[in-house]
């Protein structure tokens, strides 16, 4: 089925996952809500029995390009984002070359207004080619046409402390926020891939401590403290993470000067180290991802962060790599997981199917919580006249397996392969234009 007319009719959802209703949407926003005719030559989308949600939100998306389009571009990260629901993507600044200038974020912002799936919204370097030292253009890109807001090393720590003090200091000015891949480099450093501990020791993995993520955690929320500005964590893996975070967020609620948000992945919410045991296979590749895969306790602290709003939102970590990245030495392959597709998935299954969370307290983590911490106002709205049609529709009541060779992206890194998850993506809108629907890419 095809977009005929500026007018689309949504037949009985279920918005937030409560009462059915019919939505109206016209010239991209809702226009009504109620029992509703369709108007002459509307699209008619019967969503009986489907949830709707505001369309979801990623703050962690690695689409490559430019630099690696062997692994994914702009067009098929957004098309992989659209089929798992997403109407807005938070594109990563480690592409090469690196989104440090005004120019290079525009070029990024350009490709996904080209490709027209989803809002690609670039991430703007910290420091000049990630390297730690020195910063980025941060004005120039955020008046630049990309208004980039969110700022991010991120596959490197800043571990400079007064290079993290000045860029809080200088986000300050426009309401910006630097978003952190807490990695101590002396504690952890680059060929650390394994959670340290009994299983790295026998499997002989360079060890990745949880402390060398809760320190920079510890660090960088003082600083954010101090300047009075904005710090967001990069997936978040480990129980003393949450600790601080608690603390954190119950100073900045005191204080009403300064904030600090945390993410969490899918990953980090459901695998865990055992699977690079030996009675898993050993060793596979797939499950290499920085910051590791951590320990039960850990899993069980940051499902429990989750609920209860300490940590504040899910993100992909959306990670594609070639074939030849990923087939190597579990200690030599690349880092990275892909996501996308199978994120509310995997948080529906965790989470929604567990008793844990609504599907409003869904919406809340994967769209409207990422939407205000990227400053998007036009994603993560209540479903109310008025507000954007930009919209997914999840059917609930299945499960599927999945298969990584059905993956839209351009890679196969997949970590889902073979699992059966609940909930699938039926229809994701864009501005009141379907993207997906039915399960199909428009």
């Amino acid at each position: 089925m095809t977009q005929r007319s500026n007018q689309t009719l949504i037949q009985g959802a279920r918005l937030l996952g409560a009462d059915a209703a019919d939505l109206l949407l016209v010239d991209g926003v809702i226009a009504e809500i109620g029992s509703l005719t369709a108007p002459d030559g509307a699209v008619v989308v019967d969503a009986d029995g489907l949830v709707a949600l505001p369309g979801l939100v990623d703050l962690h998306t690695h689409l490559r390009e430019p630099g690696r389009e062997d692994a994914e571009t702009v067009r098929t990260g957004s098309q992989a984002a659209a089929v798992g629901g997403y109407t807005a993507v938070l594109a990563m600044a480690n592409t090469s070359p690196v989104t440090d200038t005004a120019e290079a974020a525009e070029r990024v912002y350009d490709l996904g207004r080209a490709a027209g799936i989803v809002d690609v919204q670039p991430v703007g370097a910290v420091t000049r080619g990630l390297g730690g030292e020195e910063l980025a253009e941060l004005g120039l890109m955020h008046r630049s046409r990309a208004s980039v807001s969110v700022f991010s090393d991120d596959g490197r720590c800043v571990a400079d402390a007064r290079v993290m003090r000045r860029a809080l200091e200088y986000v300050k000015a426009f309401g910006g926020v630097v978003s952190q891949h807490a990695q101590e480099p002396t504690l952890a450093g680059p060929t650390a891939c394994c959670h340290e501990g009994e299983l790295s020791g026998r499997l002989g993995l360079p060890g990745w401590p949880g402390i060398a993520e809760e320190v920079i955690v510890a660090r960088d929320v003082m600083l954010a403290r101090h300047t009075g500005s904005r710090v967001h964590i990069a997936h978040a893996s480990t129980a003393g993470t949450v600790e601080v975070l608690r603390w954190a967020k119950a100073m900045a609620a005191k204080d009403g000067t300064w904030s600090v948000t945390a993410e969490v992945t899918p990953h980090h919410l459901l695998l865990t180290t055992d699977l690079l045991g030996t009675e898993n296979g050993g060793y596979d590749p797939t499950y290499k991802v920085n910051p590791p895969l951590r320990p039960a306790e850990d899993v069980e602290a940051l499902r429990e962060a989750l609920a209860d709003g300490t940590v504040d939102a899910v993100a992909t970590d959306h990670a594609p790599h070639a074939r030849h990245d990923k087939e190597h030495a579990f200690v030599d392959a690349a880092f990275g997981m892909l996501g996308l597709e199978t994120a509310l998935p995997v948080v529906a299954t965790v989470m929604v199917e567990s008793g844990r969370m609504t599907w409003a307290d869904l919406a809340r983590v994967m769209s409207s919580e990422p939407a205000r911490i990227a400053g998007l106002s036009g994603h993560g709205r209540t479903l109310e006249v008025g507000s954007p049609a930009n919209l997914t529709l999840i059917d609930p009541r299945g499960t599927h397996t999945v298969d990584r060779d059905a993956s839209v992206s351009l890679s196969r890194n997949n970590p889902w392969h073979g699992r059966t998850l609940a909930a699938s993506i039926h229809t994701t809108l864009l501005r009141g234009v379907p993207t997906v629907l039915e399960g199909d890419l428009q």
